[in-house]
């Protein structure tokens, strides 16, 4: 196999690219070894023994799919989060969530007659300073007063 190196530089130079995109047909690598001058090297590229090879980009492949398994909720660990815990998901929204949630419970058992409006503003005041965690901690509060039934399981 016959050093190129000096044939791919001239021909690199011709077709304006870099050396990596010369390509030079292996089955004419004998003949291209006594190609040593430009003209030599243009005439091998008119007959097609040397061709400039098309631009490779950076494949979006891997890119795509990494989006898509974010979109899915996937990549969302520890170590990929930038940003305190408030800063992805702001305080007012938590509260938000959390809140809403109890009210409307609270608005329920009062409607179904299940609480009466004194235990219900009792604890929509205790709901509102943050003392549950969630509907189910609201519900079980209400339990454990004897406000509500317990249920069967």
């Amino acid at each position: 196999m016959p050093d190129l190196s000096n044939q791919r530089r001239l021909a690199a130079a011709i077709l304006k690219c870099g050396e990596g995109r010369v390509w030079i047909d292996p089955a004419s690598q004998e003949e291209l070894a006594d190609a040593v001058t430009r003209s030599d090297v243009r005439s091998a590229i008119k007959a097609g023994v040397i061709r400039r090879l098309p631009v490779r980009g950076t494949s979006r492949a891997r890119a795509r799919r990494h989006a898509s398994e974010v979109a899915r909720g996937r990549h969302s660990g520890p170590g990929s989060r930038r940003g305190t815990p408030s800063a992805r998901v702001p305080h007012k929204e938590r509260w938000m969530r959390r809140i809403r949630p109890q009210r409307a419970l609270l608005r329920e058992l009062r409607e179904a007659k299940k609480i009466t409006p004194a235990v219900y503003r009792e604890f929509y005041r205790r709901a509102k300073g943050g003392m549950f965690r969630s509907r189910a901690h609201l519900l079980a509060n209400l339990r454990l007063g004897g406000h509500l039934p317990e249920e069967k399981r």
